[in-house]
């Protein structure tokens, strides 16, 4: 089976990912970034604060987005094999619609047998409207799902 770990970049991902790595049973990893066009991401919250990037495919037919997705996604793969996953395989996927249900679809796919995220990523003001990513992953999966605290920070 399949261990399908959410990464967005945040320090809570990374925290996911080198905990799973550390903890669970050698198993394929798959390390997923979800990337949205930049146009559909303002549909979903139309008040996000920042500077857009062009929403534009290149030449080479992909979109920026896509492309920074696949390298934190060739990063969260670093980071499995670092913290000492054998096979892991980084994977960009573009989400139609809310990131939770993209990583919910990729689950079935790969027949993921456990899903793990951070408890916190980057969704931001999304979040804040939408409800977190892990906690619909959690309800929506219908299959393990581990939810990374973030480090204690020491005193």
């Amino acid at each position: 089976m399949t261990v399908l770990i959410a990464f967005d970049g945040s320090d809570d991902s990374k925290t996911a990912i080198e905990y799973a790595a550390r903890h669970l049973k050698p198993e394929p990893i798959v390390i997923l970034s979800v990337w949205e066009p930049l146009l559909t991401q303002l549909t979903w919250a139309p008040l996000a604060a920042g500077v857009p990037v062009a929403a534009e495919q290149g030449e080479d037919g992909k979109f920026e987005e896509e492309k920074q997705a696949e390298a934190l996604a060739r990063k969260g793969a670093e980071l499995a094999e670092a913290a000492g996953a054998a096979e892991v395989a980084p994977r960009a996927e573009r989400g139609g619609g809310p990131v939770w249900a993209a990583i919910v679809d990729v689950a079935e796919e790969v027949n993921a047998s456990l899903v793990v995220t951070g408890s916190r990523g980057l969704a931001g003001a999304r979040s804040m409207i939408l409800g977190s990513v892990s906690t619909r992953v959690l309800h929506h999966a219908g299959r393990p799902v581990l939810v990374v605290p973030p480090p204690k920070e020491e005193d």
